[in-house]
């Protein structure tokens, strides 16, 4: 839940950027900020006792998991990478003038997306 604080100040802030009048704004924000705690209820009663029977066949955390890692791999692809790259923007200069990413950010990319390998080689459950 920390990163809910810094992620409400981001949705706020681009939403106030692109000229959204406040009531609107509270809105999304409490639509935002009421998502987790309601899903985690929901969540938390399907998985309950009562339901067990049905999610014994099998791993409903898993398969949350999966969709949740689905999720973020989509807005990360169709939304934000092309955004960075330059391929389209909401700006009008264009982002960074469509120059895409440098090998600099290419190469942070890379390694990010690495670390998790490594830090995962010897690691059993």
């Amino acid at each position: 839940m920390l990163h809910k604080a810094p992620a409400a100040f981001g949705l706020v802030s681009f939403l106030m950027h692109a000229g959204l009048e406040r009531n609107r704004i509270r809105r999304h924000l409490l639509v935002f900020s009421l998502a987790a705690p309601v899903l985690a209820m929901l969540t938390f009663l399907g998985l309950s006792q009562s339901s067990k029977e049905a999610l014994s066949d099998f791993n409903a955390t898993g398969v949350a998991m999966l969709f949740s890692a689905g999720t973020f791999l989509y807005v990360a692809t169709v939304h934000v990478l092309p955004e960075v790259g330059g391929g389209h923007s909401h700006s009008p200069a264009g982002g960074n003038g469509g120059k895409g990413l440098s090998k600099v950010e290419v190469g942070a990319l890379v390694l990010g997306c690495l670390i998790p390998l490594v830090l995962s080689v010897g690691h059993h459950h």
